[in-house]
């Protein structure tokens, strides 16, 4: 069950736009598991496509940056998406009522 999951998770986080970010929680829902934002997570954290697959836009709920983020940490990922556009807080959040992709 796990790895259909995960492959749920890789489809939806591919398609997360440059200069957009989404949650964990949003990336639960569109997979249809509205409470498995630790498990879409999990799979991020064993992202098998970095580069291809942009962990680094989804957030949590708060808008911060994952602080444990798997290629580098917080100020990678936050490097990664102020390169994009996205405005990242000294405090390590986004805003997400600005860059939050609408699904």
């Amino acid at each position: 069950m796990a790895e259909g999951f995960f492959e749920r998770v890789y489809e939806v986080v591919k398609n997360v736009p440059r200069g957009k970010v989404t949650t964990y929680g949003d990336v639960a829902r569109l997979c249809g598991n509205p409470r498995m934002a630790r498990q879409v997570g999990w799979a991020l954290h064993t992202n098998p496509q970095p580069g291809v697959i942009p962990c680094h836009r989804v957030v949590f709920a708060n808008g911060s940056v994952c602080t444990g983020f798997a290629f580098g940490g917080k100020d990678v990922q936050r490097a990664m998406l102020r390169a994009e556009g996205v405005e990242v807080s000294d405090d390590y959040k986004v805003d997400l009522k600005k860059y939050r992709w609408e699904i």
